[in-house]
This record gives C-alpha cells, structure tokens and sequence, in this order.
C-alpha cells in the first residue's frame, strides 16, 4: 500500500480557566482552542513493524523515540483492535516542544487519524475516543483540529465557528514542563477556584455572525490562567508578550497553554507579517509563525 500522510497542526488556547483542582489531582479546565496554520507532517508507510523515525529541524529536541506519544496512541489503540494494520512513522518535526501548542499531542492525533485511515475506522470510534483521552488531556481536542469550547480535563469538547484570525506566534526557544507551571500554580487536590453557577452563568461565546473584532473583544474579558505561574517559571515569557505587545496593530496579545509559546491577533495578515518580520529582526533567536487561527 502507498503512504499515508497528514498533518500535525499547532493547538493555541485563546483563553484557557483553571476552574479548580480535582480530588484525583488532575485540573478542571475550560479553553477555547484554535489551531493553526503551521504543523508538523507524519507519514505512516504500511508494513508489519511498528516504528517511528524522526526528522526535520526541531528532532533533536523530541528525546528518546520510544517515549513518543506518536507510538503511545499507536500501541494503545493495537491493544483495542486485534489484528490492526500499522508500519512506519516519519515525523518532520517543525512545531517546538514543551512550547503549549500541543505539538506532541497533535503529532498523536495525527498517528490515529492515520490508523483510522488505514483500518477503516471512523474518528468517532469509542476505540479512537478512549485511546485519545489514554495518550494525553490534549489529544482528544487535536483529533478533529476544530475550533472549539474544551472543558474537563479535555475530554469535553463544544464546536465553536471562529472566524480566521490573522496572527503571529512566538516561542523564545525555552522548553517548559506543564507539571512545573500548574506545581507554581498550588492547588491543592479538591480546590475549587468557581462554583457551579459561575460556570452555568458565564456569557456564552460569539455566534457565526460574529466578526473578528466580536472575537477579540471577547477574547480580551477573559484570560490564560497559567500565564502568571509560567512566568515565574521562565519570565522570558514577559519578554515575548511584550514583544508582541510593541508591534503596529497587535490587537490582542496572550501565552498558550502553559507556555511559553505566545501569540497575538491582528486585524489582517499584512500586518501580522510586518510583526513577525521585527519581531524576527530584534529577536533572531526565538521561532517565529506568521499566519492564521481557525
């Protein structure tokens, strides 16, 4: 058989809410989640092993292959499905690591997209939804690559239709642990930052009519909850937002997920080009992405 391919695309958390802690230790989130128009590219060439290779400018900081998510999701899901077809993986690494944008994550949907394909399942298998949820809270969201409402741990998904919105994203080259941003946070396991009712009564989102400044206004009223904690894990994420802040018609600027990946919204992609390039120019170190968000 031929080679399958897709791709990868980058999570951004427009906003993300830590409404608490849970007993089990795992945090209660709601983000509204957009993806965008850069991504990582996996292959799947069929035979009888299971393997992954990897490549592109960005490998080397992947670590050890065996711990890829993109072999986790492979072997949970051969655990539900006997006899599943499967083969070799090539990832062409572009989207930076530890950086909030869910690229090993999205490297993993990509992996059981591509093992639907193969073995003709639906997305919507229990099988595919139960080995999503298995391989990481952020999976699930990245199956579909769908704006949407993400609440829970991440298995709750809400469609949203988002407008494109033009923007650039910004990663200073600094990995940073999820575990160590929610440890700077310090809930406690049962702590509750909302109630019920603050979560029943809270505004609903912007409709299909809505237009892109719609969008950011109600972007603006709410925020990432992380970002404080993250920065006192690695205060160059300051230094990013501010960046992004000092460019010509940065409408919004914001950390995604828990960092230290950031990025801002503008009103039209001439614009977020011209930001990328000053931001490229006075920061030649950092990884920078000019495009859109849906």
């Amino acid at each position: 058989m031929p080679a399958l391919s897709d791709e990868a695309r980058a999570k951004v958390n427009l906003t993300l809410q830590v409404n608490g802690r849970r007993a089990d230790g795992y945090h209660d989130l709601e983000s509204v989640v957009a993806f965008a128009d850069c991504a990582d590219r996996l292959t799947l060439t069929p035979g009888s092993d299971l393997d992954l290779k990897m490549l592109g400018p960005l490998a080397q900081a992947c670590g050890e292959t065996s711990d890829n998510l993109v072999l986790k999701a492979a072997r949970l899901l051969a655990e539900r499905l006997p006899g599943m077809k499967a083969g070799s993986f090539t990832l062409e690494k572009i989207l930076p690591v530890a950086a909030g944008i869910g690229g090993g994550s999205a490297d993993a949907a990509a992996a059981l997209r591509l093992l639907a394909q193969l073995n003709r399942l639906a997305l919507d298998d229990p099988r595919i939804i139960e080995v999503a949820q298995l391989t990481g809270a952020d999976v699930p969201v990245c199956v579909n690559s769908r704006c949407c409402v993400m609440t829970g741990v991440g298995e709750t998904l809400q469609p949203l239709n988002l407008p494109k919105m033009p923007c650039v994203m910004v990663n200073p080259g600094v990995a940073v642990a999820t575990r160590d941003v929610f440890n700077a946070l310090g809930l406690r396991n049962g702590e509750l930052l909302v109630g019920v009712a603050d979560v029943l009564l809270k505004d609903r989102w912007p409709d299909e009519r809505a237009s892109l400044e719609d969008w950011v206004e109600a972007l603006a009223a709410s925020s990432n909850d992380l970002e404080a904690p993250a920065m006192r894990v690695q205060p160059v994420i300051g230094e990013v937002i501010a960046a992004l802040n000092a460019t010509n018609g940065a409408w919004l600027a914001r950390m995604s997920g828990s960092g230290a990946t950031c990025f801002a919204i503008y009103e039209n992609t001439a614009e977020a080009g011209r930001a990328a390039e000053q931001i490229r120019r006075d920061h030649p170190g950092w990884w920078v992405h000019a495009g859109t968000l849906s």
